[in-house]
């Protein structure tokens, strides 16, 4: 393949992935997030203790981030359908995507929320503060260091998932990676494909942790 073909080829691999996976992202913060922080909520020793409603999220969190991603793509494929009106594409596998990575983000979300320090919850409430107030002012303030390397991880994530996508023509460099590297035998535009898969795993982590230094209090 000629070098120009190539760098055509995989730029427009590059924006597909990152157009999939920042959507999906996005999609997904605005399952998990609230998700989270209700499993925090109605934890035992949460704000509104409700141990029903709290073993019902667990057991779904869990239930769903068992399923290996690629089952996931196939079974929810008249979902994909009904939303998108296809079922290939980068726009498509946003779908699968997002309902792959919202629990996973809702145990990322539980996990910070549950590191902030009991004291300031109690202080809070001593001080009159309302469950919402403690939610926006305190859990979600002061996780905010541990939220945004969750973001960076979850992002990451969502890539690799992105990438497995190709093997069903999800579109992206995973779509480029098995059509050209596997399919073709060029080896040298699968390289190519890895080597843009880590650099950009690499920058999405390095973001996460400079945000997360900058903002955590206790540097």
């Amino acid at each position: 393949m000629p070098a120009s073909q190539l760098i055509d080829l995989l730029w427009e691999g590059m924006l597909e992935t990152l157009y999939m996976t920042l959507w999906s992202a996005a999609l997904a913060y605005l399952i998990g997030l609230p998700m989270g922080v209700l499993m925090v909520v109605t934890d035992r020793e949460g704000l509104r203790p409700m141990k029903r409603l709290n073993a019902a999220l667990g057991a779904f969190v869990n239930l769903a981030r068992s399923i290996p991603f690629l089952i996931l793509l196939i079974a929810v494929i008249p979902l994909t359908r009904a939303i998108v009106g296809r079922i290939v594409g980068s726009t498509a596998t946003i779908v699968p995507l997002t309902l792959s990575a919202a629990p996973f983000i809702a145990r990322l979300v539980e996990s910070s929320l549950k590191e902030v320090d009991a004291g300031m919850v109690l202080a809070a409430r001593a001080m009159g503060a309302t469950p919402a107030q403690i939610i926006r002012k305190v859990l979600l303030t002061e996780a905010r260091p541990s939220l945004l390397l969750g973001a960076a991880i979850a992002v990451t994530t969502i890539l690799g998932y992105s990438a497995m996508a190709g093997f069903v023509g999800g579109g992206g460099l995973g779509d480029i990676a098995i059509r050209y590297g596997f399919y073709r035998y060029q080896r040298d535009t699968m390289l190519w494909t890895v080597a843009l898969l880590v650099i950009v795993v690499q920058l999405f982590q390095e973001a996460g942790a400079r945000a997360a230094r900058r903002i955590d209090k206790r540097i």
